[in-house]
């Protein structure tokens, strides 16, 4: 296991094989992650506790759903994402292994571009 510590909370991995990655993600509450999509990669989205704007689509389609304890939203290669934080909100992600697959469309922390292969 290992935390990487992020400016929006911090994620858990607690499973990392050459197959799948499994994270328990950290958002507190009113931060945000970046507005991105992955080329390759495709995960799953588990909300374990508390609240979370999920943002999909392209800014002109931005489709926003709550996101609760137990909900499960399926993130293909090239769906544009964001999750925001309502209440501090733990997810658990679990996802194929190319975590340096993040195309970053907009980002209120500064990082820029892409870690894309």
């Amino acid at each position: 296991m290992r935390r990487v510590d992020k400016p929006w909370g911090c994620e858990i991995i607690w499973a990392e094989t050459a197959r799948y990655v499994g994270k328990l993600l950290h958002i507190s509450a009113g931060h945000r992650l970046s507005r991105q999509y992955h080329k390759v990669k495709e995960e799953t989205l588990f909300v374990q506790s508390g609240e979370m704007d999920l943002e999909v689509g392209p800014a002109d389609r931005v489709e926003v759903r709550r996101m609760k304890k137990g909900d499960v939203f399926h993130v293909l290669p090239g769906t544009i994402h964001r999750m925001i934080a309502v209440t501090d909100v733990d997810v658990m992600e679990v996802s194929t292994p190319e975590l340096d697959d993040v195309v970053r469309l907009e980002d209120v922390y500064g990082r820029e571009g892409t870690s894309a292969p």
